[in-house]
């Protein structure tokens, strides 16, 4: 089992991904790094005065083994099958996954030409301006091309209409500690964090 904030020292040379910039960098061996969060098969950490992301396959330079991979029968592909894939997916700023963010603006699957399922996703970001946007769409197209049947995935990262707080689903606002209750300048609800 993972702990958050727990502090490691790295045991060998390994990449990581800046954040929020996406630029990959190169951190070595006897870094001391804080692990901040751990999910979706990857890991954020705190190190140098910066987040960075670290793949799953580098978890052993964290002195971690990576997620195993279950042997059984592949199951039969479903819609529920994809959401559920997608919610393996975390913004590594924030501990709830895409789907919950209110990140995924469109999902449709359809028959690929020449048997099995074609996947189109609508994504959008936080901030457009996040450096992480490509690894968040490649995240997504790795996860669902591993289910059963799928043949193709298209991700499209869109801005309109821009993602706000009330995207979020009710237990992501709660897990995050946004209080609905407030009453914003225009008399609506505006969230804010407690």
């Amino acid at each position: 089992m993972i702990i958050t904030n727990q502090t490691v020292t790295l045991t060998r040379d390994c990449a990581g991904t800046a954040i929020p910039a996406g630029t990959k960098q190169s951190l070595s061996a006897g870094t001391t790094v804080r692990i901040t969060q751990a999910m979706g098969g990857s890991y954020t950490v705190s190190a140098r005065g910066a987040l960075y992301r670290i793949e799953a396959q580098d978890a052993d330079a964290l002195g971690l083994s990576g997620p195993e991979a279950e042997q059984h029968a592949p199951p039969t592909f479903s819609e529920r099958m994809v959401w559920d894939q997608l919610k393996t997916v975390y913004d590594p700023e924030i501990p709830v996954n895409i789907v919950d963010l209110g990140l995924i603006y469109g999902c449709a699957i359809v028959e690929a030409e020449g048997g099995g399922k074609k996947i189109d996703v609508q994504m959008s970001l936080t901030a457009p301006g996040c450096g992480m946007s490509d690894v968040l769409k490649a995240d997504v197209e790795q996860k669902l091309r591993r289910l059963p049947e799928v043949k193709e995935v298209r991700v499209e990262v869109v801005f309109d209409p821009p993602w706000s707080p009330a995207r979020m689903t009710e237990a992501a606002k709660l897990q995050l500690g946004f209080d609905m209750d407030y009453a914003g300048p225009s008399g609506g609800a505006f969230p804010i964090l407690r």
